[in-house]
């Protein structure tokens, strides 16, 4: 991939450092003591979820699990439960390959309004998300250690469709569960090193949207959506 500007941002960083930039003999340092690998180290995806399942239960979250099968009745049932007359979820091949998309079009004859997200319509997708009753998207990596979903915002998955909607919904394929924050900055610099295209937004999201800013009181619902449920789905 490309970065823009990268030389003259470090140049004049180096500048104002008062000093000449290095540009060769850099060696990125290594620690003796490493203790965020030991996190959950040597855990199978079974007890990846089991720690997941926990930890939902700290961030007010809902969780279940369920196979490729029986996703769309499942994410139904949850919609359903949330009131949702209004839906916007990201688009892209993930919902042909899980059934979405034939549960979206069944959505549409029950009277439920379905955007999928369309890059060509621009600003259209952000107004729909700010009325939509549910946000669907998948999680691309999931942290078990927080109960975080990490979502690759591209043409597909704009940042809206989890932070406007009244609630959300997190598709976790089984296969995307790491044990935290360790293993998910590993894949996205193993990417970028690699060459491959590595998404410019990258959110973090741990449950509904909460604060306890203010004496220490966690208040749920203050910028986002006020409730999220994770559906885990085996996909191996």
């Amino acid at each position: 991939m490309t970065i823009a500007n990268r030389d003259r941002f470090l140049d004049n960083l180096a500048a104002n450092l008062g000093r000449n930039r290095r540009t060769e003999g850099v060696e990125r340092p290594k620690w003796s003591v490493q203790p965020q690998y030991d996190v959950f180290a040597g855990y199978s995806p079974d007890q990846l979820v089991d720690e997941l399942e926990k930890i939902c239960t700290v961030i007010h979250t809902d969780l279940k699990q369920t196979n490729q099968a029986e996703l769309p009745e499942i994410l139904k049932e949850t919609i359903t439960s949330y009131g949702g007359k209004q839906v916007v979820a990201a688009s892209g091949n993930r919902n042909k390959q899980y059934g979405l998309d034939v549960l979206y079009d069944s959505l549409a004859k029950d009277g439920v309004h379905v955007h999928l997200w369309n890059e060509t319509k621009g600003k259209e997708n952000q107004v729909v998300a700010e009325k939509a009753d549910v946000g669907i998207t998948f999680s691309d990596v999931t942290l078990a250690e927080s109960g975080t979903v990490v979502l690759f915002h591209d043409q597909y998955n704009g940042r809206s469709i989890s932070l406007l909607p009244r609630t959300y919904i997190a598709i976790i394929p089984k296969s995307t569960i790491v044990a935290r924050m360790t293993q998910a900055t590993k894949q996205i610099h193993e990417a970028a090193v690699a060459g491959h295209d590595v998404s410019s937004c990258v959110s973090f999201i741990t449950g509904p949207s909460n604060s306890a800013d203010i004496e220490m009181k966690l208040i749920v619902g203050v910028h986002g959506p006020v409730k999220a449920t994770y559906i885990v789905v085996e996909d191996a």
